[in-house]
């Protein structure tokens, strides 16, 4: 495995069918077919950091990335993926039951970056990370959807065992900054944790594809969430389309952009080939602290709250 980061990391949520699913959250229907071009593209780009979870479509997102990752040479891929609380078996032995299944669809021994992927309870679920990485099955631990009081007491339950949070994963875009204003952001900077901020594009809302006239596919998560509001984005992300046009750039690569200059790294999700290119042309944007300050005027000014029904405000 590379030892450095890409500056992007690219997700796999919405590949696969079932709970949790593509289908369900974002109205896709996608295949192995027609996601083997957009692996084969990222790698192309060098972004070979790939975020998924065993919750995502019941295993159906591990089981496709599973696949092209058996082509590829191992080593020149990083896996990220997630151990679930919400889905957890009543086994002393859960986390590892659970990481189990995700190694055997991902056709690999170890896992590069496991999170626990919302903060049921952290004390009863921190403590079991610590054999998975002292037998080398796992490099790196992380925690989603945690708020700083959690993440502070799994770095002490860790840090009694000699081991260390080296990745946060929130929810961060120009509409939801709580992890920015929890202060969150500073202590990952003050104690080299990588902040991986998901849902940066709020699944699609800030790309501009989608507006009053053309809006998400109804009955899916997202378009639930982000259909009522599609009127009050519209100023953001014309905003977008105005800095985008000093980079020959869309307003999904400007949020992207805006994500990496905050020293983040930014998981985008992607199900087609120019979502890869566009991801690695974001990376090059250097926005102005002008701009970004007047993106994130505009964003608060929406007023619109994207909270999510597994998450908490940080």
């Amino acid at each position: 495995m590379s030892t450095i980061l890409p500056p992007i990391a690219l997700g796999a949520w919405s590949w696969g069918a079932g709970a949790a699913g593509g289908d369900q959250v974002f109205g896709n229907h996608l295949s192995g077919d027609d996601l083997k071009p957009v692996f084969e593209k990222a790698m192309e780009c060098g972004l070979y950091l790939w975020d998924t979870a065993a919750v995502y479509g019941e295993g159906s997102s591990e089981r496709i990335l599973g696949e092209f990752v058996r082509e590829a040479a191992r080593k020149d891929v990083i896996l990220s993926t997630k151990f679930t609380p919400q889905i957890a078996g009543a086994s002393p032995d859960a986390m590892q039951e659970m990481l189990d299944g995700s190694k055997e669809r991902l056709h690999t021994d170890v896992i590069d970056i496991y999170w626990i992927h919302n903060p049921m309870d952290v004390e009863k679920w921190t403590p079991d990370l610590i054999p998975l990485a002292k037998s080398g099955q796992i490099k790196t631990i992380g925690v989603s959807n945690h708020n700083l009081a959690e993440i502070r007491r799994a770095n002490e339950i860790l840090a009694a065992e000699g081991l260390k949070i080296s990745a946060v994963q929130n929810h961060f875009s120009l509409l939801h900054r709580s992890s920015e204003r929890a202060g969150i952001l500073d202590y990952c900077k003050e104690n080299g944790i990588a902040f991986y901020s998901y849902m940066v594009l709020e699944q699609g809302a800030l790309t501009g594809r989608y507006n009053e006239k053309n809006p998400f596919p109804a009955g899916t998560g997202r378009g639930d969430s982000y259909n009522p509001h599609l009127k009050k984005l519209a100023a953001l992300i014309h905003e977008l389309e105005i800095v985008g046009t000093r980079f020959d750039a869309s307003p999904a690569q400007v949020a992207t952009a805006w994500a990496i200059a905050k020293g983040t790294i930014p998981i985008i999700g992607v199900t087609k080939v120019h979502q890869v290119e566009e991801a690695a042309k974001a990376a090059q944007i250097k926005l102005t602290a002008e701009e970004i300050s007047r993106l994130e005027r505009m964003g608060d000014a929406t007023g619109v709250h994207t909270l999510r029904k597994w998450e908490k405000e940080m």
